[in-house]
This record gives structure tokens, C-alpha cells and sequence, in this order.
């Protein structure tokens, strides 16, 4: 397999810093640009052929839910921590659905996660 493809949806337009430990990881990241981006991902998800999704906003969910009842993805939402999507990926989910988390380690430790699981590392 490839690269690991990362879709960020952030509710406010945001994702940068996790994007930057996506590809800290050796991950390839694509931040959905603009407000409500979280309710583009599963769209961005399939048109890029996308590994991980990773949705933010206050709830940690709409964007993910909507990924999971459009395109069928594996999701887990409402989480605050990184271990919570480590563990989420290790369920074999590929929808994580946060809060407000925009953080490095966030992107960096997913990646490695999938890697691991996948057998890519």
C-alpha cells in the first residue's frame, strides 16, 4: 500500500497543526478548506481515495456521523484525546470524530496507529 491519505473537516476551517503531524508521520494531509468543512470529509474521503478521516467540531461528531451514514465508513465520535483515536483506529475505524483538538501529536500518533495496524510502518 501507499502513502496514508489524511482528510482534516474542521468546523471553523481550521486542521493545520494536525495536518502538520499527519505529514510529520510520512502521512499525506488534506485540510478541507472553509467553514463547515467537517460536513465535507466523506466527500473529500472518497474523492481522494482517502485512508483516515478525521472530523472536528464543538460535539466531535456531525462531520464524522455524516461520513459514516453517506459512504458507509467505520466511525467513532464524540473523543478529547489522542489515545481515544489510537484506540478507534485499533477498532478498525476510519472516521474520528473529535472536538476541538487541532493539535500535532494528534496527526502524528493516528498516522503511526494506521501504519501499525496496516502493516505500513
Amino acid at each position: 500500500m501507499g502513502q496514508v491519505i489524511v482528510v482534516i473537516g474542521d468546523r471553523l476551517g481550521k486542521g493545520q497543526k494536525v495536518a502538520a503531524g499527519v505529514e510529520a508521520a510520512g502521512g499525506k494531509a488534506i485540510v478541507v478548506p472553509g467553514m463547515a468543512a467537517d460536513m465535507k470529509l466523506g466527500d473529500v474521503m472518497k474523492a481522494e481515495g482517502a485512508s483516515l478521516g478525521i472530523s472536528f467540531c464543538g460535539s466531535g461528531g456531525a462531520g464524522a456521523i455524516t461520513a459514516q451514514n453517506k459512504y458507509g465508513y467505520k466511525a467513532k465520535y464524540g473523543m478529547r484525546s489522542v489515545d481515544e483515536g489510537v484506540t478507534a483506529i485499533n477498532e478498525g475505524c476510519l472516521v474520528l470524530g473529535f472536538g476541538f483538538m487541532d493539535k500535532e501529536e494528534l496527526g502524528q500518533r493516528l498516522v503511526e496507529a494506521y501504519n501499525k495496524k496496516y502493516g505500513q510502518a
